[in-house]
C-alpha cells in the first residue's frame, strides 16, 4: 500500500533549499496513514562521528519498537533522509495544542546527535528550522505546531529530547521567521569535493553524471542520472560501506576517483 498519495515531501523540502535522499521503500512504508497536523523534533542519541548512522534503526526499528520510527531522518550534514510516508512509532503518550495522537497526526524528525554534550552544527540546525517551515506552509499550520519531545511527552520529564543546547523556544522563532519570509536565505547546501566535482542526485546530467555512471558500472552511460543509476549508486555505496543514500557526494566521489585513478 503506497501511503504517498499528495505526499510531496522531497518537493517540498527541495524547494526550501534542502538536501533531500529518498530512501528506498519510503512511499509504501508505515503503520497506517499519516495525517499532519503538527510536528515533533526529536535527537536520535547516536554517538558522534557519522553523518547518518541511525538510518537502519529508523526504518526497522528496535527490538522493543518496530519502524518506521520517524518520516524523516536528519543527517548531521543537514541531509534529509525520507523515510516512511505513513504513520510511524516515534511519540508516544504526550499532548501538545490538544492533539493526543502523535503517531498519526505529527510528522516526526529524528536528528542525529548524541543528546550528552554534542554540538549542534549550523548547518543541521539550518536545515531543521527549513524543513520545519517548509511543512508548516504545506500544511497550512504556524510555527507553534512545532514541538519538542520533551514538550510533548507525558508525565512531563519522560523525555529529553531534543536535548543540549536545543531551545525550542528560539527554534519556533527561527521557523516562524523563515515561514513569514523574514529569514536570510540559505546558504547552499551542495558540498563538492577537494576537486570542485559537484553532488550529484537523481534528475541531474551532464558529462559529470557520465563519470560516474562509468565508475559505478551503471548502464546506459547517458550523462543522465535515472532510476537505474540510482540503483546501481545505492549498490556500489553499500559495497564500499558508504550510506546507501543514492546521493554522489565528496565521499562517495572520493572512492570514484580511486576506482577509475582519475587523480593519476
Amino acid at each position: 500500500m503506497s501511503f504517498a498519495n499528495n505526499f510531496d515531501l522531497p518537493q517540498v523540502l527541495l524547494r526550501a533549499g534542502v538536501k533531500v535522499s529518498e530512501h528506498p521503500g519510503w512511499k509504501t512504508r508505515g503503520r497506517g496513514v499519516l495525517n499532519i497536523k503538527g510536528i515533533i523534533c526529536h535527537h536520535t542519541a547516536s554517538q558522534p562521528g557519522k553523518n547518518a548512522p541511525s538510518l537502519g534503526t529508523v526504518v526497522n526499528g528496535r527490538s522493543d519498537l518496530p519502524g518506521p520510527l520517524c518520516q524523516i531522518l536528519l543527517g548531521r550534514d543537514g541531509t534529509a533522509y525520507i523515510v516512511s510516508a505513513g504513520r510511524a512509532n516515534h511519540a508516544g503518550r504526550g499532548i501538545w495544542h490538544g492533539i493526543t495522537n502523535g503517531n498519526g497526526e505529527m510528522l516526526g524528525i529524528e536528528a542525529e546527535n548524541s543528546g550528552v554534550g554534542e554540538p549542534w552544527p549550523e548547518k543541521q540546525v539550518e536545515a531543521y528550522v527549513r524543513i520545519c517551515a517548509a511543512i508548516c506552509v504545506w500544511k497550512k499550520f504556524g510555527a507553534e505546531m512545532v514541538a519538542g519531545h520533551k514538550e510533548y511527552a507525558l508525565p512531563k520529564g519522560r523525555k529529553p529530547d531534543p536535548n543540549h543546547g536545543f531551545n525550542m523556544v528560539d527554534f519556533r522563532l527561527r521557523v516562524a521567521q523563515v515561514i513569514g519570509g523574514n529569514a536570510p536565505k540559505p546558504e547552499p547546501i551542495e558540498p563538492k569535493d577537494d576537486q570542485g566535482r559537484r553532488t550529484l542526485r537523481r534528475g541531474d546530467e551532464g558529462e559529470d553524471v557520465e563519470t560516474m555512471q562509468k565508475a559505478i558500472g551503471a548502464e546506459p552511460v547517458d550523462g543522465k542520472f535515472g532510476a537505474k543509476t540510482g540503483a546501481k549508486l545505492r549498490e556500489f555505496q553499500r559495497q564500499h560501506g558508504l550510506v546507501p543514500d543514492e546521493v554522489c557526494g565528496p565521499r562517495t566521489w572520493s572512492i570514484i576517483v580511486d576506482v577509475l585513478h582519475l587523480g593519476d
